[in-house]
């Protein structure tokens, strides 16, 4: 294997595990009954359009027959990959819940 076969290699498992993040989060917005479009686009308002979110959106299922996803662990994975953004607004929205159900 050449250093550029290498390179492509580590880009490609890098795209998968950023797709996994995605799906991970649009799945936790199902669960909460959230919508993943709006609460991205409240955190990167000039990002209107989205493919990979599009995607995770269609490979999601009903909160019913979704495992359950532990806030923290979504938090753990946005900061993982970089989207501070996003995981400041994932926890307004944690305190927004935990305030509704109290």
């Amino acid at each position: 294997m050449n250093s550029k076969d290498v390179e492509n290699k580590i880009i490609e498992n890098y795209q998968k595990d950023e797709n996994m993040m995605i799906l991970i989060f649009a799945q936790w917005c199902v669960n909460h009954s959230l919508d993943p479009y709006e609460i991205y686009v409240k955190a990167y308002p000039n990002q209107q359009q989205n493919p990979a979110l599009k995607q995770a959106i269609d490979l999601t299922v009903s909160k019913e027959e979704a495992g359950e996803i532990p806030d923290q662990t979504l938090l753990n994975v946005l900061s993982l990959f970089g989207n501070e953004d996003l995981a400041f607004v994932v926890s307004e929205e944690i305190s927004n819940i935990k305030k509704n159900t109290d």
